[in-house]
């Protein structure tokens, strides 16, 4: 029988600010992180998942060519790229310092004149970016205006638990959380900010993927929807396991991962064999069968 494995999942509600021109914003939000990084090692985390735009998630007119008062394309070139590129360097030695897993909601930059990605970096307990997952499925107004859409799934691994991401509206398109069942993950991290429709219509969401696909979900959302929809830990069957305070202030919640849920173990190979071709040798040939206007 395949060794147990188990990581501690720490899940924070960090306060995400959308004045990307402001340098101490910026560091607020730095500093905020690496205050919850501390926290959550001290509780016994091996990983730790910030929320969307936990280091900036500028808003809609914020950076527009069109000026404060209209939505319009954004013009990167005015964003503190030294300030934001410090902040992630800090965040990334404690997270060596600590021995922590660190993901983390941030813009990446690509080379002018494209636009960033918004997306997770995923930091080593050695504080090194292994790799880094870009928003897909992107919002008229991210597209329109903001971001540059990424292409793949991406996964890694602490201690043989299996992670995959997912990031701000992608709570709206199931295909993407069957795709990380079929690469084998055993728990799914999703953050976002919210979105306009509110954070806790993503969490229905994202509890019912967790319960189709038999993985644990990490759900990540702004301090300032906790009062509504606080952040937490989604265990396979769709329940919670866990979750933040619910307020608006910055807070964690913990839950233990484990790789070898009983119902799952049983579930997801099932469910992989109905999808395919179980039922193929059953279907039968019969009148009553295909004829559908009658008793």
């Amino acid at each position: 029988m395949p060794e147990t494995k188990n990581v501690r999942l720490a899940v924070a509600q960090s306060t995400v600010r959308e004045n990307p021109l402001s340098g101490a914003e910026l560091r607020d939000s730095g500093a905020e992180v690496r205050r919850l990084m501390r926290e959550a090692r001290a509780a016994g985390a091996r990983v730790v998942q910030f929320p969307e735009g936990a280091t900036c998630f500028p808003g809609k007119r914020a950076l527009s060519v069109d000026g404060p008062d209209e939505a319009g394309p954004a013009d990167w070139g005015r964003f503190p790229w030294n300030v934001l590129r410090e902040e992630l360097a800090a965040t990334a030695r404690l997270a060596r310092e600590l021995g922590l897993w660190t993901v983390l909601g941030s813009v990446h930059r690509l080379t002018p004149p494209h636009r960033p990605h918004n997306s997770l970096y995923v930091l080593s307990d050695r504080g090194e970016v292994v790799t880094r997952y870009d928003e897909r499925m992107l919002s008229h107004t991210k597209i329109s205006h903001l971001y540059a859409p990424g292409s793949a799934p991406v996964t890694f691994e602490v201690d043989g638990v299996r992670f995959g991401l997912t990031l701000g509206m992608e709570a709206h398109f199931p295909e993407l959380f069957g795709e990380y069942e079929r690469l084998d993950v055993d728990a799914v991290l999703f953050s976002t900010t919210g979105g306009a429709g509110g954070g806790e219509s993503f969490a229905t969401e994202i509890r019912a993927h967790a319960a189709t696909n038999r993985y644990w979900a990490g759900f990540a959302v702004p301090a300032q929807r906790g009062a509504t929809s606080p952040a937490g830990i989604i265990a396979p069957d769709g329940e919670w396991a866990a979750r933040c305070r619910a307020d608006a202030t910055p807070s964690l919640t913990f839950a233990d991962l484990g790789t070898q849920d009983p119902t799952s173990a049983l579930a997801r190979p099932w469910r992989r064999r109905a999808r395919a071709e179980l039922y193929d040798e059953h279907r039968v040939e019969d009148a009553r069968s295909s004829d559908r206007t009658g008793f």
